[in-house]
């Protein structure tokens, strides 16, 4: 019954996160907004497993260019071990310093909002983000596990959890151990929640943020799948060019 153990806590996960979160993902999405209308963007940081909602929120079908995604592929992995393996990613994510010279690349405006993904929160590389981005005058929030902040006193030199930075904190509501299903006879539960709790949380910020754009008269193109009929066959182009007139600083 492990697999229906994990669609069972999933669904009472994503109820969670129906139940508690509204609030804080409205507010992000009314930042997020002020950002568009003032002639800003929506940046989007994560690092590890973290990447993967900045990955998923911009660009895919049903997205819009308001989001950046700031990547690094030092803050990925793409093998198990070797170089660009996820010792050296675990390490680099933990080393002070490096952040600031990652983010000089990306011209950062006090309009924008920065949103920064850490299911701990205690990494060097979320909380440099956050702080770096609070020095350039723009709102963070922060999608983390608040469960964890009981448990875990800072790590990094300012004496800052990403939660303590942000403007506004969206809890993912996933236990600091992650992994929801415990198997008799192994050491650890297995199968994570916090990949699919942060993507849940990125699609609504994603459809909230479209929502109060639209009321303020604002629209923007829309990636759309080439498999629904009559789309214009251009139409993904210009999802691409108004990301490049708006990136272009």
């Amino acid at each position: 019954m492990s697999s229906q153990q994990y669609l069972t806590q999933a669904r009472t996960l994503i109820d969670r996160i129906a139940t508690t979160q509204q609030e804080a993902i409205r507010t992000a999405a009314e930042l997020m907004a002020d950002s568009v209308a003032n002639g800003g963007l929506v940046n989007l940081f994560g690092s590890g497993h973290s990447v993967l909602p900045v990955m998923d929120i911009f660009p895919r079908y049903g997205s819009y260019p308001a989001f950046r995604p700031l990547l690094d592929s030092r803050l990925s992995w793409f093998t198990v071990l070797g170089s660009g393996g996820v010792s050296e990613l675990l390490w680099l994510e933990r080393t002070e310093g490096y952040i600031a010279n990652f983010l000089k690349n990306y011209p950062l405006l006090p309009a924008d909002t920065m949103v920064v993904y850490s299911h701990g929160g205690l990494n060097a590389a979320p909380v440099e983000v956050a702080l770096y981005a609070k020095e350039h005058g723009l709102k963070v929030v922060a999608v983390t596990s608040v469960a964890n902040l009981a448990l875990n006193a800072p790590r990094h030199s300012s004496g800052k959890r990403l939660a303590d930075i942000a403007d506004v904190v969206i809890d993912n509501c996933v236990d600091p151990i992650d992994a929801m299903v415990p198997v008799e006879g192994w050491p650890a539960p297995v199968a994570a929640g916090s990949t699919l709790a942060v993507v849940a949380i990125s699609m609504a910020l994603t459809a909230e943020l479209a929502k109060r754009l639209a009321q303020r008269g604002i629209t923007l193109p829309v990636f759309v799948s080439p498999n629904v009929a009559d789309v214009p066959p251009d139409n993904n182009e210009q999802v691409f060019a108004e990301y490049r007139r708006v990136t272009q600083r």
